[in-house]
């Protein structure tokens, strides 16, 4: 008997926030995601391992990690 397990990634777009990028500091959109990672067993996923929020600059491209707090509380649009 033998056991298929891994690991899934999920990536969920939230939406769409004009804000300041930190890194190159210009006015531009920035697209908010939830990556929720699960333990997979038999391709199905069952338990969430890790769940991160980030928002990428449409401008420059830099990608940085965002507390849920903040995620949850900007107006997605």
């Amino acid at each position: 008997m033998f056991f298929i397990f891994g690991l899934r990634t999920k990536v969920d777009r939230s939406g769409v926030v004009t804000r300041v990028c930190r890194n190159c500091g210009n006015q531009a959109a920035q697209v908010i995601t939830r990556r929720s990672t699960r333990f997979t067993l038999f391709f199905v996923p069952l338990i969430p391992v890790r769940t991160r929020y980030t928002q990428q600059c449409t401008f420059c491209g830099a990608e940085y990690d965002i507390a849920r707090a903040e995620a949850q509380r900007l107006p997605v649009g």
